[in-house]
C-alpha cells in the first residue's frame, strides 16, 4: 500500500523542548504531563562525563575503520567522506543502525554502552513515571548515523509496533555527544499517544514502517541536544528523526526502554539488540549486576504478534 503522507508531515517542529526537570521532586505533576504531552524532555539528566566516555569508545570503534577524518580530534566525530562513499545502502541501513553488522557488534559489546541504561537517575525518573519499580529493558539501540545520500532517515512512527508487550513502555532516547537540530535530532508529535494506534504504511528507515499522521491536529516539538540531556515517550507517541544536514559529521544516539515491572514483556525484548547473544556482549564486561539482571524478577512475557503491526493499515 503506497501512501501520500507529504500533507501530512510536512510542517517542520515550531514548537522547542520545555525542560521538565523542575518536575522530577513532584511525582504527582510529573505523572500529569506526562500523560497530558506524551513525553519529558530533560536538561542535563545523565552525567555529561558519562555520556563522552561513551561516545569516545564508539568513536574509537569507527575510527578503526579509516572513517573519521584525522584533520580533527576524534571527538569531534569528523568523517571523512571519501571512506565511507564506498559502503552500499544496504550495510548503510542495516537494522536501522546506520553501520554494517560488524561495526554494530562491537558496539554492542561495550559494557558503557549498556551501563548508561542503569544510571540512577534514569532509574528513579521513571520509577517516579510508574509509581513503582520501572523493568529496564536490556535491549539497547545504538544509532551510528553517517552524512550520506544512501543513509535512510527514521521515519515517524509509534514504538508499540517494534516493542509491544505492556503499552505503558516508554523509549529514553539519548544523542551520544551535543546535536543541534540540524544533526538529526529526535522531534515529537505531542500528545499523539492519545490518538491510540495509527495504521502504517511501508518507509525505509529504520523499523520500515510509517505512521498515517493526516488530520491528527498535534504540534511537532524539538530541540537542540547537548550530551546529557535525553527525550521519553509513550511506546504509542508519534516521533521521527529529523534531517541530517551537518556535513561530514557523525550523529550518535542510544534508545532505552523501561515498563512498569509488574507489566508483562514481549519476550523478545530480552534478546540483544540484532542477532547477537549475550554470553558473546558479555564477554570482558566488569560489572556482573548488568548480567541477566531480569532473570532475578518474576516477570510476565508475551509471544510477538506480527499481526498487529499491519491490523491498522488504514489510510486517510
Amino acid at each position: 500500500m503506497e501512501v501520500n503522507l507529504q500533507d501530512a508531515d510536512k510542517k517542520d517542529p515550531s514548537r522547542p523542548f520545555e525542560d521538565a526537570s523542575h518536575l522530577l521532586n513532584d511525582p504527582q505533576a510529573l505523572r500529569e504531563k506526562a500523560d497530558k504531552s506524551g513525553f519529558l524532555y530533560f536538561k542535563n539528566l545523565l552525567p555529561r562525563n558519562k555520556v563522552l566516555n561513551l561516545r569516545r569508545d564508539i568513536l574509537e570503534i569507527i575510527n578503526q575503520q579509516g572513517w573519521l577524518d584525522q584533520n580533527y580530534p576524534l571527538m569531534d566525530g569528523k568523517v571523512n567522506k571519501e571512506q565511507i562513499d564506498h559502503l552500499s545502502e544496504e550495510e548503510l541501513n542495516w537494522n536501522g543502525v546506520g553501520v554494517p553488522f560488524e561495526i554494530y557488534h562491537q558496539i554492542q559489546k561495550l559494557e558503557s554502552f549498556h551501563s548508561l541504561a542503569h544510571e540512577p537517575k534514569l532509574v528513579q525518573l521513571f520509577k517516579s513515571l510508574f509509581n513503582e519499580e520501572p523493568f529496564i529493558h536490556p535491549r539497547n539501540i545504538g544509532r551510528v548515523m553517517l552524512p550520506n545520500s544512501k543513509s535512510k532517515k527514521t521515519p515517524s512512527h509509534q514504538d508499540f509496533l517494534h516493542v509491544q508487550g505492556a503499552t505503558n513502555t516508554w523509549t529514553c532516547w539519548t544523542p551520544i555527544g551535543d546535536c543541534p537540530k540540524e544533526l538529526g535530532g529526535l522531534t515529537i508529535l505531542e500528545g499523539s499517544h492519545k490518538a491510540g494506534l495509527l495504521g502504517v504504511t511501508a518507509k525505509p528507515g529504520a523499523g520500515g514502517l510509517e505512521s498515517i499522521l493526516c488530520g491528527l491536529g498535534y504540534e511537532w516539538v524539538a530541540g537542540d541536544y547537548e550530551a546529557g540531556d535525553l527525550v521519553i515517550f509513550h511506546s504509542l507517541t508519534v516521533h521521527k528523526a529529523m534531517p541530517h544536514l551537518v556535513d561530514h559529521q557523525i550523529r550518535l544516539s542510544c534508545d532505552f526502554r523501561y515498563q512498569p515491572i509488574s507489566q508483562p514483556i514481549e519476550e523478545k525484548s530480552l534478546l540483544p539488540h540484532g542477532p547477537f547473544k549475550w554470553e558473546d556482549l558479555y564477554n570482558g564486561w566488569k560489572r556482573d549486576d548488568l548480567k541477566y539482571y531480569w532473570k532475578s524478577n518474576s516477570i510476565e512475557l508475551t509471544p510477538w504478534d506480527e499481526s498487529i503491526r499491519w491490523q491498522k493499515d488504514k489510510i486517510c
